[in-house]
């Protein structure tokens, strides 16, 4: 019984102890917590047989660095350029990787380290910062607090070549939650290129080659269908009646035509740039699911679909390019080539999408449902869908205010509208050209079969 005073104490004890514990972890914690949002700047110039590589990256995105403080916690620059070396070692250079061709440039050289004011505007360009980051540094009485500061960093790598393909690999996502980085590259006597990204891109090629975007952005186009359930849903909306290839060449066709043309007049800008634009056109998306979804139901006549197709291809051309506006960066030099690409990658996954359209609506309609009902309800599950979809965007573009109908703006329909009905002219002669080379050929067809009738008859005749 005497002990259990002591048990009593001793388990008090530790729990006094064990919260004291909780409450330091949770403060050591909270002082490194993880930035919301962080920018980082990044110059990359290959000069003679030596990259120089120039980032500026704010102090508080580098957790866990011991970083030497005096008085209430202003930054201590007299003792920082050891925890300066680490931070940029631990959090900028572990963290992005270099290549000279195909080959892994090694750990960089730390030149020099500075720390920076967030007014300090010397990243503009990289004169500015390469004489910013090897001039002058800071006073020593400088009243910074760590946390405000910036961490500009010069790195240096062994090359072998300042002509070669270089590539980027800048995985600095572990900085924050919403990590956006700016890179600028300066190849000798060329024109700076611009990349601008959020989080992880992967490897980056600075200045592609013609083939290098090409296969990037065949990739690109294939997986965006992939991805974009509307245009998944436009798309059965399009094989339910058919579920053939050769009866869906013509509305396929018709399709690919239309999204490619707005496609590429909007990547050079030919398009509004207006705030309305985006919502206005993942609103027509919308409603084109739903009036292919009702015309399947009611039953209209599917010849005249192409045109239907053709004219919906336009608007989803322009949902096409809202996802490509970012990837464009990537193109180098090869704007055209890109975006020709990029329509092979979306017209490579249409084909596989329909091709399971296809195989999976056969054995439904075969072996679960009859097909009229089952095109009935395929429809108006498409419908509901698309239906909710019109509501939500409609919602959305109506807190735009109304477009001005001034001169410029008005010119501009006129324009579209016109590109519009040559467009449809176009795309009409084509089909009637292909309906005539049909007719000619079954009118052939027949009259080899009447011929070979007659031939027979003949011989039967003689025989006789």
């Amino acid at each position: 019984m005497r002990d259990q005073p002591i048990i009593t104490s001793r388990v008090t004890t530790g729990l006094v102890l064990a919260v004291a514990l909780t409450f330091a972890t949770l403060s050591v914690v909270s002082a490194h917590d993880i930035p919301n949002d962080v920018t980082v700047q990044v110059f990359v110039k290959p000069a003679g047989e030596h990259l120089h590589l120039l980032v500026r990256a704010p102090l508080r995105a580098c957790r866990d660095v011991d970083f030497p403080k005096r008085g209430p916690g202003y930054l201590d620059l007299a003792r920082a350029d050891a925890s300066l070396h680490d931070a940029a070692t631990q959090w900028i250079s572990d963290a992005i990787q270099l290549y000279e061709g195909d080959r892994a440039l090694p750990n960089p050289r730390v030149v020099e380290t500075r720390v920076s004011l967030e007014s300090d505007k010397s990243f503009a360009s990289y004169e500015e910062a390469l004489a910013h980051v090897t001039g002058a540094r800071l006073p020593n009485d400088t009243e910074l607090y760590w946390n405000q500061g910036l961490l500009d960093v010069l790195f240096e790598y062994p090359i072998h070549s300042d002509a070669a393909d270089f590539s980027i690999h800048a995985g600095l996502g572990q900085l924050g939650l919403r990590v956006v980085t700016v890179v600028r590259f300066l190849p000798p006597g060329g024109v700076v290129r611009a990349f601008e990204f959020t989080g992880d891109p992967g490897l980056v090629r600075l200045d592609p080659r013609r083939l290098q975007a090409a296969l990037r952005f065949i990739e690109a186009g294939f997986f965006h269908i992939l991805d974009g359930t509307d245009h998944l849903l436009f798309l059965l909306c399009l094989v339910i009646p058919f579920r053939r290839f050769r009866s869906l060449i013509v509305v396929v066709t018709a399709f690919t035509l239309a999204h490619s043309i707005t496609l590429i007049a909007s990547a050079y800008n030919f398009g509004p740039d207006a705030l309305w634009f985006p919502p206005l056109i993942e609103t027509l998306i919308a409603i084109s699911i739903v009036y292919m979804a009702l015309e399947n139901i009611v039953g209209i006549n599917v010849r005249r679909r192409w045109m239907i197709a053709f004219g919906f291809g336009l608007v989803h051309g322009f949902g096409f390019s809202f996802a490509l506006r970012e990837t464009l960066q990537f193109a180098g030099s090869h704007l055209l080539v890109s975006l020709l690409a990029f329509n092979v990658g979306v017209e490579l996954g249409q084909l596989l999408v329909l091709a399971l359209f296809i195989l999976a609506l056969g054995f439904l309609f075969r072996f679960v449902v009859a097909e009229r009902i089952g095109i009935i309800v395929l429809s108006a599950l498409v419908a509901h869908t698309g239906w909710h979809w019109m509501i939500e965007r409609a919602a959305a573009l109506r807190q735009f205010r109304r477009p001005a109908f001034n001169a410029a703006l008005l010119a501009a329909a006129m324009r579209w509208l016109m590109l519009a009905l040559i467009l449809a002219a176009l795309a009409w002669m084509v089909s009637w050209a292909l309906r005539r080379r049909a007719e000619q050929r079954d009118k052939d067809k027949a009259i080899v079969r009447d011929g070979l009738e007659l031939a027979n008859d003949t011989a039967l005749t003689e025989e006789l």
